[in-house]
């Protein structure tokens, strides 16, 4: 009796090698972006150069990954599309280190935010290209956690070089190149391309009508969940407010590092967590609805203004957790609901949503916050996070 055919493995040499290359890219671009406020002071640009240079590379970047996503899916090859948007970033990132004008960071960051455009869908398409259908909450969890963990090594990383150059920023900024370089290298050596069939000339209008109905449910829950996604670099402000009563300004803004440093670690941790459990349960889409669910949860625990140490730790947790658990099964029903053909651009109009979420969701939370106090906003928030989990427990 012949053998059974063996199991494909999804724990392989692309699934590695996109997670080493998230590692190693958020790590050098993180270590960039931990010292860019102290840097422009230093050379007399203020915060509208900053608002300006943060402002001008997201859009930019999420132009770059809607228009990419239409042009992966018409490649006979995808890997070289994204390993020249890893250079790119790496280069462009290294440039701030030559920088004596805000003008000339402004460039940089844009050319550097359009080469992470450009590769995120290409890289997410070649991912799931290579991983059974049945392992994508476990591909696309590692290689968020290992994009945190980046994250989190980025800016412990500038803080040790600040200290050993005597606080010299154009080194700091050229050392990224190294981390930067290594994911470049990572991704060309690891990662697999699957050949695919021939693929139909199509416009970028068509290939937007030609994704499935399903498919655009999801991104109307996405967009509601991402209208009230507030940045959280906002929880180190209500943190901040919140403990300066007990603890004074000083003390009270370390703390709130500390809290982000604590959610930033949970959300590596539930990144994969929640990508394994997807894996396991008949219904993906069930728990990325708990995830927009626990988001809930984390803002009507904002509402209550709480100076409580523990109460404000559980709230970074649970952000943490939420955070980690939404965008891997994002992508991971993104993969699920669209045919390979045209993964790029649905990658790339996910991207797009989540952008535009975020812009919104800025705007609203900061604006209520404002006008109306913490209570009104993070209401605002608690009340789209449950929409947003209500319409994906809908989708079929």
């Amino acid at each position: 009796m012949p053998n059974a055919p063996e199991k494909q493995s999804w724990l392989n040499h692309t699934v590695l090698g996109v997670g080493l290359t998230s590692l190693f890219s958020d790590w050098s671009h993180e270590t960039a972006t931990a010292v860019l406020p102290a840097f422009l002071a230093a050379i007399g640009a203020g915060p509208v150069w900053l608002g300006a240079i943060e402002g001008i590379s997201d859009g930019l970047s999420s132009f770059a990954k809607l228009a990419s996503g239409h042009f992966t899916d018409r490649l006979k090859r995808r890997k070289p599309l994204a390993v020249f948007g890893y250079a790119f970033t790496a280069l462009a990132t290294a440039s701030f280190g030559f920088a004596t004008h805000a003008y000339q960071v402004l460039f940089g960051r844009a050319v550097a935010w359009l080469g992470r455009g450009v590769r995120s869908p290409a890289k997410k398409a070649l991912l799931a290209a290579d991983v059974p259908p049945d392992a994508y909450g476990r591909a696309f969890g590692l290689e968020r956690l290992m994009d945190t963990v980046g994250a989190i090594a980025g800016p412990l990383t500038a803080l040790w070089l600040l200290e050993a150059t005597g606080h010299c920023f154009r080194k700091v900024f050229l050392w990224t190149l190294l981390p930067g370089l290594i994911a470049v290298a990572c991704f060309w050596l690891l990662v697999r391309e699957r050949s695919t069939g021939p693929k139909p000339p199509r416009s970028f209008l068509l290939g937007l009508k030609a994704l499935p109905p399903s498919f655009r449910r999801l991104l109307m829950a996405v967009g509601i969940f991402g209208a009230g996604d507030f940045s959280h670099s906002l929880l180190i402000l209500y943190a901040t407010r919140m403990l300066t009563p007990i603890h004074g300004m000083a003390r009270a803004a370390s703390i709130a590092v500390g809290l982000y440093t604590l959610h930033n670690v949970f959300s590596a941790g539930s990144a994969y967590l929640s990508g394994w459990l997807s894996d396991r349960v008949p219904s993906r889409k069930a728990v990325l609805a708990a995830g927009y669910a626990v988001a809930g949860v984390t803002a009507i625990l904002l509402c209550t203004g709480t100076p409580s140490l523990w109460l404000l730790a559980l709230i970074f947790v649970l952000a943490g957790l939420y955070v980690g658990t939404e965008e891997p099964l994002e992508d991971s029903l993104t993969a699920e609901l669209v045919l390979k053909e045209q993964h790029g651009m649905a990658f790339g109009t996910l991207a797009a949503v989540n952008a535009v979420g975020d812009f919104a969701s800025s705007l609203l939370v900061g604006s209520l916050w404002s006008a109306l106090g913490v209570q009104t906003a993070f209401a605002a928030s608690a009340l789209l996070f449950i929409i947003g989990a209500i319409l994906i427990l809908r989708l079929r």
